[in-house]
C-alpha cells in the first residue's frame, strides 16, 4: 500500500508541448514499462489557461473536475463534480482550460497493453524536441533530413522522440470520451459496515472501473481486494490511515494482495474509485 497527499508531494510545470501553464501535484506514479504504468495527478491551469488541439493517445485518462467546469472538446463542458473517460485512440478537443480549473487526472496503459509513457520520460522529450524545432498551438514543427518542414502533434512528436518508434493507435474501442454524472448513480451497500459504493462504469475487455466510496465516521473501508491495482482518491472528509490522519486530494494505492487493508473515516468521506486493466 502506497499513500500520498497534496502536502508532501512532488509539484512542477508540465506540458511544455502545449499551450499555456499546466501546475500538476503528482500524487502516485506506477511502474515504467508495465501495460498499466500510470500517474495520478492534481492540476491547476495557470495563468491565460491551458490549450491543446483535437488529439488522440494510445493511454487511457480519467478526469474528475474538483473546482470550476472543464471545456474537453469545444463547447461540450465537463461540469464541477462530473468524471470523464477517455478512453485510448479515441478523439477529443480542442480543450481549452481556464486559469484556475482544478482537476484529478489520471492516464494510465490502456486495453491494447500499449503501456504509458511516465512523465519523466515525456518531459525528457519535451526539451530535447526543442533544441530541434518548436511548440505552437498545441503542435510540433521541424524540418527533416531534407530540408522540409514537417508538423505533427505535440503529444505524438513526444512519444516517438522518447521511444524511437512511430505512434501506432490500437482501433478504437469506443466512438468518444464517456461524461459521468456522479450525483445520478445510486448508493449501494457496501462490503463493510458503514460504507456504500456506487459504480459508475466498467470499461474494454480488461475492465477497468471507476466509482466511488462513502465511507461513515468511524467505519471502515477495507481496500486492496481487487485482483488488479486499487487507486483511491478523497474528494472530501478525512481518513485514518496506518495511524495518521489525511485530507481531501489524499491517493491510496493498493497492489492485488494488499487486503484487506483498513482505511477507517474520522468524518464522513467519499472517494473516487480506480481499477486498473486486468493483464
Amino acid at each position: 500500500m502506497r499513500i500520498s497527499d497534496v502536502a508532501s508531494a512532488d509539484a512542477g510545470v508540465v506540458g511544455s508541448m502545449r499551450d499555456g501553464v499546466l501546475e500538476n501535484t503528482f500524487l502516485l506514479v506506477g511502474q515504467d514499462g508495465s501495460p498499466n504504468n500510470y500517474v495520478l495527478t492534481v492540476g491547476r491551469a495557470g495563468a491565460g489557461g491551458w490549450m491543446t488541439p483535437r488529439h488522440r493517445h494510445n493511454f487511457d485518462q480519467i478526469r474528475f473536475v474538483l473546482d470550476g467546469d472543464y471545456p474537453y472538446e469545444g463547447e461540450k463542458v465537463l461540469p464541477q463534480g462530473w468524471v470523464g473517460y477517455f478512453p485510448e485512440s479515441v478523439h477529443y478537443g480542442p480543450q481549452a482550460r481556464p486559469e484556475g480549473l482544478l482537476v484529478m487526472g489520471f492516464q494510465t496503459g490502456g486495453a491494447s497493453g500499449a503501456g504509458y509513457l511516465s512523465v519523466a520520460q515525456r518531459e525528457a522529450a519535451n526539451a530535447a524536441l526543442a533544441k530541434k524545432g518548436t511548440f505552437k498551438g498545441g503542435m510540433y514543427t521541424y524540418v527533416d533530413a531534407n530540408g522540409e518542414a514537417q508538423t505533427k502533434d505535440g503529444s505524438a512528436a513526444c512519444f516517438e522522440e522518447a521511444t524511437g518508434k512511430p505512434l501506432t493507435l490500437a482501433a478504437p474501442r469506443y466512438t468518444s470520451p464517456i461524461i459521468m454524472n456522479p450525483a445520478a448513480f445510486a448508493w449501494m451497500p457496501g462490503s463493510t459496515s458503514g460504507t456504500s459504493v456506487k459504480w459508475l462504469g466498467s470499461f474494454t475487455e480488461r475492465n477497468t472501473r471507476i466509482g466511488f466510496v462513502r465511507i461513515e465516521p468511524n467505519s471502515t473501508f477495507e481496500g486492496g481486494l481487487q485482483i488488479s491495482i486499487e487507486l483511491l482518491f478523497l474528494a472530501k472528509g478525512r481518513i485514518l490511515v496506518k495511524g495518521r490522519e489525511y485530507g481531501p486530494h489524499t491517493a491510496l494505492e493498493f497492489i492485488p494482495g494488499d487486503g484487506p487493508f483498513p482505511v477507517k473515516a474520522i468524518a464522513e468521506s467519499e472517494l473516487l474509485r480506480i481499477v486498473l486493466p486486468q493483464f
